[in-house]
């Protein structure tokens, strides 16, 4: 009996204890997983393994029996994505060889007339010859790409280049054949998408390198289509349509999906750019902020940079709010958003007699010269939003037969349109609210459309509220060229100081990114330069990534022809180098700049150091095992950086230690890719508060010289937040190498 009793209780325990482990089981098998990505420290992979593979594999199982590897990265890092819970992402972090374990972060996708705006429709002399731009290849991660597009044309295109190594990859759409001489790869990366939003939606979207989105198409034929007459968009703008480096090969890297972009794709596809031998690399992407050994993208760009290959990237659509940038690694070039000298007008004309112009692209059947009934949709219900025009908030009896006035916001523009015509009205006038100011956008519309400044819009809404009977018509006009004053700077376009390395200024220039037809924002402007940077790398191969920036930065402009700054649209007033960095790209000067301030893997790592950055901070940034010497004094004022940026701390006491001074010193070199020749230096400077001195002021440079100088700030303390603004030049008579200096105090 006493034996059955101990035996029936151990077999309890047994059960509860195999009842414990299954309900744990469950438990782990119920935590939600999400995606992260892997850095694996290759050099350390330990003995008995073939390959880094196996030892991938290895190290995944020890933590989880069911994950598989969604993506292996070999050139942009080394190590691989999966589905983890965050207990099983703890345990991984802590195997040895694992450099970091990172949550997969969702990311945002931040023409005919810009290559004559630009000064490349008369200047063939000094460009590269297409057989040199024919060999260059320029790599995008966007939405995809369109193949039947005209700007894809390999008319009179030569063979691929030998050092090809790409891939046309078929899917849903796409097959072997879309590519051809100037779209010469594809490829399509959707793992991590997936794993957040579960399996694509074929009904919706093509599976394949196909873009169902246009954005693709758009950022990679401004880069390098194909020259294409007699394009126009519903008549407007008419004239012959291409891209920066119109005989330039194109690689596309569909990375971006409906839902957005996901860092374990981007990294994909940057891993493959680089394998598959791009020259430059586009991205109109951008996500929050974070260190660089936490941001995917300035990781994967790293390790392009370290391949030689340029990478363009856009500043972001936060502005115009201060700090609202982002992609800051040095090693990007960051380019933010100007204007066109290019207008669409649309009039309006009240029954009062006044006119009013506006833009927008309209191709369908104008209203008459009669004036119709006017109402603005904010005044039709009590909902505070009914004025944004947005699905179910006009009611067909209150507007049919009327022109409605829409607030700007909310949802889309072309959408508002839609909404009021499917309610039966016959026009729109979308007005910019506080937030858009008087900066305005022209959309293909689907009915007669006049965009209209705030300015403007609170005229027309007055009239439109005091009036018994307010009527208007609206009439479309023919595209405008020289629109003066032109460039300015884009209010969408993001701003610095620098939020994560103040030392450094960002955004590196702008470019034309307004108003290129189908699309609009600074993912328009990367795309410009980074046709640019291919021609530059066209004509001079063995120029780096970072002289490649530099002569795009220090030749740009930051005046009109009669001296004036370029314009903020945001404010009305001169914009700043936290604007617009060096300022707007001129390409005919950048290729040839005379001096560049050129940088390599060294400095880079220098640059790190000089964060403070410990040697495993370093390896997860650069895959290089690198520690820094102690004995030698990091600065980052002496990073080879084309402008400067100097932080400045407010001193303690009354006026914000108005009194006390502080000085900094900066060190730069120079390199003459020119002829012999010697420079001067000169300091454009309205500040009273910090007195600039350059040391040597004369630099003599026999070709491919180096020569390093140093610029001193005796700067007096001002109140937290002051920004001031200088310029320093060197020139030789012929080339103009311009800095911008930005002074911040905190």
């Amino acid at each position: 009996m006493k034996k059955t009793l101990i035996f029936m209780l151990l077999h309890s325990l047994v059960l509860l204890g195999t009842a414990h482990l299954k309900v744990a089981a469950d438990e782990k098998q119920q935590q939600p997983k999400k995606t992260y990505i892997i850095h694996m420290d290759k050099s350390n992979m330990p003995a008995g393994y073939e390959d880094h593979l196996g030892w991938y594999d290895s190290s995944l199982k020890s933590v989880s029996d069911s994950a598989d590897m969604l993506y292996t990265y070999n050139s942009a890092i080394h190590g691989f994505s999966t589905k983890l819970t965050s207990e099983e992402a703890q345990l991984l972090e802590k195997q040895p060889g694992v450099l970091f374990v990172l949550p997969d972060i969702r990311y945002e996708l931040h023409t005919t007339r810009t290559p004559e705006f630009l000064g490349l429709g008369n200047s063939e002399s000094v460009f590269p010859t297409s057989e040199k731009v024919t060999d260059v290849v320029v790599g995008v991660l966007d939405t995809g790409a369109w193949p039947e597009h005209k700007s894809y044309d390999d008319t009179g295109l030569g063979p691929v280049p030998s050092s090809w190594k790409g891939a046309c990859e078929v899917g849903k759409n796409f097959n072997s054949s879309s590519c051809n001489r100037k779209l010469i790869g594809a490829r399509f990366f959707s793992k991590g998408y997936e794993q957040a939003f579960g399996p694509i939606d074929e009904k919706v979207e093509s599976k394949s390198p196909r873009d169902d989105d246009g954005h693709g198409t758009h950022t990679s034929t401004t880069a390098a289509g194909s020259a294409v007459s007699a394009a126009s968009l519903f008549g407007y703008a008419s004239g012959t349509a291409r891209g920066m480096a119109t005989t330039a090969r194109v690689a596309t890297y569909k990375v971006c999906w409906l839902g957005g972009c996901f860092g374990a794709d981007i990294l994909a596809g940057i891993d493959k750019a680089i394998e598959d031998g791009v020259n430059v690399l586009s991205m109109s992407i951008g996500g929050g902020l974070y260190d660089y050994y936490r941001d995917i993208v300035a990781i994967g760009a790293f390790a392009a940079t370290a391949h030689g290959i340029a990478v363009t990237v856009s500043a972001g659509n936060g502005g115009p709010g201060s700090g609202s940038l982002s992609n800051l690694a040095p090693w990007l070039i960051t380019v933010g958003a100007g204007t066109l000298d290019r207008d669409f007008p649309a009039y309006v004309r009240l029954g009062n007699g006044q006119k009013y112009k506006g833009i927008a692209l309209y191709s369908g059947k104008p209203l008459s010269d009669s004036l119709v009934p006017i109402v603005y949709a904010g005044n039709l219900s009590g909902s505070t939003s009914s004025g944004l025009c947005s699905t179910g908030t006009l009611a067909r009896g209150k507007v049919a037969g009327k022109i409605v006035i829409c607030d700007r916001g909310g949802n889309s523009r072309v959408q508002k349109g839609k909404i009021v015509k499917e309610a039966g009205g016959v026009g729109m006038i979308l007005a910019n609210t506080e937030s858009y100011g008087e900066e305005l956008v022209a959309d293909a519309h689907v009915l007669p459309t006049a965009a209209v400044g705030q300015k403007v819009g609170n005229v027309i809404k007055r009239y439109a509220h005091s009036n018994a009977n307010p009527t208007a018509t609206i009439a479309q006009g023919s595209t405008e060229i020289g629109v003066e004053p032109s460039p300015v700077v884009a209010s969408f376009s993001s701003r610095g100081p620098n939020p994560v390395t103040p030392e450094i200024l960002k955004p590196d220039l702008i470019a034309p990114g307004v108003n290129i037809l189908a699309g609009w924002s600074t993912s328009m402007s990367c795309p410009h330069v980074s046709g640019l940077a291919a021609l530059l790398k066209a004509k001079h191969p063995e120029w780096s990534p970072a002289a490649i920036r530099s002569a795009l930065m220090t030749t740009a402009y930051s005046t009109y022809k009669n001296g004036i700054a370029i314009e903020d649209l945001a404010t009305g007033t001169a914009s700043t180098p936290f604007d617009i960095g060096a300022g707007h790209v001129d390409p005919v000067a950048a290729l040839d700049p005379g001096l560049v301030y050129d940088a390599n893997v060294e400095d880079y790592l220098s640059f790190l150091c000089a964060l403070n950055y410990t040697a495993d901070l370093i390896k997860q940034v650069t895959r290089r095992a690198y520690t820094c010497d102690s004995k030698k004094k990091y600065s980052l004022g002496d990073f080879n950086y084309p402008s400067f940026a100097v932080p400045l701390q407010t001193a303690s006491g009354r006026r914000g230690g108005a009194g006390v001074s502080s000085t900094v010193r900066y060190t730069r070199t120079l390199t003459n890719v020119g002829a012999p020749a010697t420079y001067k230096v000169s300091i454009s400077s309205a500040i009273s508060s910090v007195k600039i001195s350059v040391e040597p002021e004369s630099l003599s440079f026999k070709a491919y010289e180096k020569k390093t100088y140093t610029i001193t700030f005796t700067a007096s303390s001002m109140p937290s937040g002051t920004t001031n603004f200088a310029r320093l030049e060197w020139s030789d008579g012929k080339h103009k190498v311009g800095s911008p200096i930005a002074f911040s105090w905190t």
